[in-house]
């Protein structure tokens, strides 16, 4: 598990496209996601409650997202930021340069102020707030292993031929750029998701699968 980075393959016609490995990939996270749900109610439930007794709003989050061939689809989550964080966050980025070239840079913030106190900062080093993405997994809105789901501010700051590659696979719940990641930047992303639709193969899923239980086990937020 050293090294997952396959060779890109330059591909016109890439693997995730075709009909025959499309299946085969939703077999597999059909197969998968049934019994990681079933396992990840108890500790989603319990999250849940955590962030109610935390400041009395709502548990779940949810965003519309582009799927495969552009279909909007809601995207489900654990809430982790506080309930005004988008006027919290333009607030920040109008008074705050420092902060405001980190977003522009990359869409995130290491530091990002508008994570709940405590359970916030827990759910997500665990990734435990993107738990009730398996049942999106079931809907088929995602596969367990693609290019991450963006929302628009994010997918719009991709290059364009980034855009038309993703259009073409369903977006994951995990991927490539999320457990590789050391550059945040999002040419890295762009870089590594085109190497992930151009390369792609079922041992490659379970290898990045099995990397995220490392990387999210020593308590790192891959997802």
């Amino acid at each position: 598990m050293s090294s997952i980075t396959p060779v890109a393959v330059l591909d016109a016609d890439p693997p995730l496209v075709r009909r025959a490995p499309a299946a085969l990939k939703r077999a597999m996270d059909v197969a998968l996601a049934a019994p990681l749900l079933a396992l990840a109610l108890p500790v989603i439930a319990v999250g849940a409650l955590a962030i109610r007794l935390t400041d009395g709003g709502p548990a779940f989050y949810s965003q519309i997202r582009l799927g495969r061939d552009g279909r909007p689809f809601r995207l489900w989550k654990l809430r982790t930021m506080v309930r005004d964080a988008e006027r919290m966050l333009a607030r920040r980025l109008m008074t705050d340069d420092v902060l405001k070239a980190e977003w522009t840079a990359t869409c995130k913030l290491a530091g990002d102020p508008r994570i709940l106190p405590g359970i916030g900062h827990l759910l997500r080093r665990y990734a435990i707030d993107e738990l009730p993405q398996l049942w999106n997994v079931l809907r088929g809105d995602l596969s367990l292993v693609g290019p991450r789901p963006l929302p628009a501010y994010h997918l719009n700051a991709l290059d364009p031929g980034t855009r038309v590659l993703r259009r073409g696979v369903r977006p994951g719940l995990t991927g490539l750029w999320q457990v590789a990641r050391r550059d945040r930047s999002l040419a890295e992303m762009e870089r590594l998701d085109a190497v992930y639709v151009r390369s792609w193969t079922p041992l490659l899923d379970v290898r990045l699968l099995l990397r995220t239980i490392v990387v999210l086990s020593g308590g790192r937020h891959c997802l």
